[in-house]
């Protein structure tokens, strides 16, 4: 029965996304919502200007959507159901001014800096103050053991820099066709199952949808794109992923689960330090997708990569919580 749920989640989601594209995009593209190209990027990327952004949105609704009413049919969904909905709207709403502001009043950076940081902290201290009043544990679990640590009074602090984190880092990672669809399938897909294994069936469908919900977008987002999902997408699935790790007490393997996204984030980061102590650059281009694009690999090419990089830290993930 649950194992026809999963699968029902998955294609609902999957669907919601296939059949709401075809009439969303034509309207985003009727109300000039298409992306600009940083000219700093790749001078390959400049064809993509104007190419229908912020479909995050479809994303988003099939989520929350999917989520709710597989969810409803089964039992009444508690405090983690939303508790994921509030992360993964919030943080989708964050990105939505961002694109907003990008697309519709010409400001090429969107929301600064201090403002997007801002607002993610807020998201992330509601998220606690709700975790906490319910009753969930400050514990965080050691990976390869069986041991856990209280973080107590710090754990507020751990939240909020796991939920910026990482959506920052998934934020970073959008910069390919199909790039960031594709390992967020499949990070949210090793979630499914680790929170299958947990019993964590609440979690488990909604780690599902997503998937249905990115893998339906991945239709119109591989190469070439017919649309983008913008920070609308990209910081709202950062955002779920790290919450869905709180819940599941296996935030530390989001490190190796998430860790295309990781290291994309980390290139950046040399990137800035080498450049600043030394005057030099590491890689071409930073993130680190655009220095393989920049020695001659094709986006493809640089895409399945990436996906074949982050199935393999999935599956690495899943052992290390399973066998080992």
């Amino acid at each position: 029965m649950q194992e026809q749920v999963i699968f029902f989640t998955i294609v609902m989601a999957f669907l919601i996304t296939v059949l709401l594209s075809p009439i969303f995009i034509p309207f985003l593209r009727k109300l000039k919502f298409g992306q600009s190209i940083r000219e700093e990027g790749p001078q390959s990327h400049l064809k993509k200007s104007g190419t229908p952004t912020m479909g995050g949105l479809m994303i988003l609704f099939s989520i929350i959507i999917t989520a709710i009413t597989i969810r409803t049919k089964i039992a009444e969904p508690t405090v983690k159901t939303y508790l994921l909905i509030l992360v993964t709207f919030g943080f989708g709403l964050l990105g939505f001014l961002d694109d907003f502001i990008k697309v519709v009043m010409k400001r090429n950076l969107g929301l600064t800096s201090r403002q997007k940081l801002l607002g993610q902290i807020i998201i992330s201290v509601i998220f606690y103050l709700i975790y906490k009043r319910s009753g969930f544990t400050t514990e965080i679990k050691i990976p390869f053991s069986h041991s856990t640590f209280d973080l107590g009074w710090f754990f507020v602090i751990f939240i909020t820099f796991w939920l910026v984190g990482f959506s920052n880092a998934v934020n970073l990672t959008d910069g390919l066709d199909g790039l960031l669809s594709g390992t967020a399938a499949i990070a949210f897909g090793a979630y499914g199952v680790l929170a299958w294994n947990q019993g964590q069936f609440e979690i488990a469908i909604f780690s599902v949808a997503v998937v249905g919900a990115v893998l339906g977008f991945l239709v119109f987002n591989a190469h070439p794109a017919k649309v983008f999902m913008g920070d609308t997408g990209s910081l709202a699935l950062g955002g779920a992923l790290a919450a869905i790790a709180i819940l599941t007490k296996l935030e530390i393997l989001l490190i190796i689960i998430g860790g295309v996204f990781v290291i994309e984030t980390l290139s950046v980061i040399l990137q800035v330090i080498s450049f600043k102590t030394t005057g030099k650059r590491i890689f071409r281009m930073s993130p680190l997708h655009h220095h393989y694009e920049l020695i001659g690999w094709s986006e493809w090419r640089v895409v399945v990569t990436f996906w074949s990089v982050g199935l393999l830290l999935a599956i690495l993930g899943i052992y290390i919580e399973v066998w080992m």
